[in-house]
């Protein structure tokens, strides 16, 4: 081959290679505004599938009938607790502004107790005084600090309001691949073995699977129940705005943090309102429900796979600090495949040691 040829199939390479990758960029800016909900919908079409197969058996094997079910009721799991916490919210946020228009709101008088809190207890208690005998006079004094919790608040539900919204497009398209799930898993196979080795593709996308199940259930799941019982917990106390403690309470709780960080504060505020007796069983109440974890995650996390379960909740802590709630399932998924692929590396070593 002379330079010339060379040069002429140099150039043309460059140009197909530009293109393609001109192409690759544009069809990713394209599709992404939905990479998040179609992702967010794999996961949930992969860990609700066993449930899926349930449900598609019987209603007499009719895929697409059960698909349309599984997506209806899916949405109603959404929509109504959705609709309980933010009438909640409402409700009282309606309560505290029509009382304070008409001049009728009272903050009642802190307990002595409240003194005694660690760290906070004096400072809280002399707010807490003040705005019980004078709050028009407290929130003028501290009204930079009100402005800013309100403004909190406000992008706060404005992000909430959004997220809903990109689940509910998530539930639809989970349900349209549960409805195809052999063609999607054949595909997933195809993908992983062009990524290694034909052999090992089936397992590493059983690997993946088995990921997203055991974190949907090991650390979603242990958070929705933990929320749930902390929420009837409140409803019983009569706790105000239990909805947004409950939202606060299973946020912490994704992110492997002791709910009593929140369930805490209700706790002292049940304690300033309430009888000692009742207030010391919510109290315990709360400890159990915080500590619910301990004994609910070893039955979840990790449960029918080779990986150890330590591996697995790394990746899921770690994704979630790096890319958010979707990090519980990438970090887990990556650092269960890196761990896999170093172990198989490791067994071939000695292998030809």
């Amino acid at each position: 081959m002379n330079s010339s040829d060379f040069t002429q199939n140099t150039i043309e390479a460059a140009v197909r290679l530009g293109l393609l990758l001109l192409l690759a960029t544009w069809c990713f800016k394209i599709i992404m505004p939905f990479i998040v909900p179609v992702v967010w919908g794999v996961i949930i079409a992969v860990a609700i599938f066993p449930l899926f197969l349930k449900l598609k058996s019987a209603l007499g094997d009719k895929n697409k009938l059960a698909a349309t079910v599984y997506t209806l009721l899916a949405l109603a799991l959404l929509i109504t607790p959705t609709v309980m916490i933010s009438n909640s919210v409402i409700d009282t946020s309606a309560l505290i502004t029509e009382r304070y228009e008409s001049g009728t709101l009272k903050i009642p008088p802190p307990s002595d107790r409240v003194q005694d809190w660690p760290l906070i207890g004096e400072k809280t208690h002399a707010v807490w005084l003040q705005a019980s005998n004078n709050l028009e006079t407290t929130l003028r004094k501290y009204e930079s600090e009100t402005k800013k919790v309100l403004k909190t608040l406000i992008s706060g539900a404005a992000g909430a309001a959004g997220t809903i919204m990109q689940f509910v497009l998530s539930i639809i398209i989970s349900g349209i691949l549960v409805a195809n799930a052999s063609g999607a898993y054949d595909v997933t196979i195809k993908i992983f073995k062009r990524l290694t080795s034909n052999e090992s593709g089936q397992s590493y996308a059983d690997l993946t699977k088995a990921t997203i199940r055991s974190v949907a259930q090991g650390v979603l799941g242990v958070a929705i129940i933990q929320a749930v019982l902390s929420a009837l917990g409140m409803m019983v106390m009569d706790v105000p705005a239990w909805g947004i403690w409950t939202l606060a309470v299973m946020v912490v709780a994704i992110a492997q943090i002791p709910p009593i960080v929140i369930l805490g504060f209700v706790c002292a505020y049940v304690f300033s309102v309430a009888e000692t007796t009742p207030a010391v069983i919510f109290l315990i109440y709360c400890i159990i429900v915080s500590s619910s974890d301990g004994f609910l995650k070893p039955l979840f996390l990790g449960r029918g796979m080779s990986t150890p379960m330590l591996v697995i909740l790394l990746g899921a802590i770690g994704g979630m600090l790096m890319s958010g709630i979707i990090g519980l399932f990438v970090g887990a998924i990556v650092l269960a495949l890196g761990y896999e692929l170093f172990m198989a590396w490791l067994d071939k070593s000695e292998v030809v040691s």
